[in-house]
């Protein structure tokens, strides 16, 4: 694969992240909390997070992980994760007393939202609910994450396999799961 930017990634990329947002959106609208869906992932269109991804895009999943393979790190990422509160790297302090903080309420549902779209824009037409909880289960292990929230995105996920999505973002019941683990 050429990691170049070519007018044709340009455009394939572009719609990628309006076509992630979008999702994001109405999986945000669900969960009752429109306002965030809304402006979801906007640093995307930054020229620090735009024309990495150009550069590394492919398709079929984060442009991220092309970067990280080719130069061992992506700027993209800082940018974007030191940027955005739903993602859970940016709750974490390495020189704090605890470095792995519980995220906020609001961020956790923009979380499950974030997830579950970013699978359904990747995995196309093969989605599934048990796509996320797989996909989950094999990407879970980061040392970054509190424990907490490994076990409360564990049961998230598990019952958008079990329940589907209709059930599992509705606030109310990712509120009740919330406090369950976190409180």
């Amino acid at each position: 694969m050429e990691y170049k930017v070519t007018l044709k990634k340009f455009f394939k990329h572009l719609h990628t992240i309006n076509k992630h947002r979008f999702r994001v959106f109405c999986l945000s609208c669900k969960a009752g909390i429109p306002l965030q869906g809304l402006v979801h992932d906007l640093s995307k269109y930054s020229p620090e997070e735009f024309w990495e991804g150009v550069k590394y895009f492919q398709g079929s999943y984060s442009p991220i992980r092309n970067c990280k393979m080719i130069e061992g790190y992506s700027k993209a990422w800082l940018h974007h994760k030191g940027r955005n509160k739903h993602h859970y790297e940016y709750w974490s302090d390495l020189h704090a007393p605890e470095t792995q903080p519980v995220m906020p309420f609001k961020y956790f549902v923009e979380l499950v939202c974030d997830t579950y779209a970013a699978g359904q824009v990747y995995c196309g037409k093969g989605w599934t609910p048990k796509y996320q909880e797989d996909y989950w289960k094999k990407t879970r292990g980061d040392k970054y994450l509190n424990p907490k929230l490994v076990k409360l995105l564990d049961e998230v996920y598990r019952n958008g396999t079990k329940f589907g999505l209709k059930k599992v973002l509705r606030k109310r019941y990712l509120k009740n799961l919330y406090d369950k683990y976190i409180k």
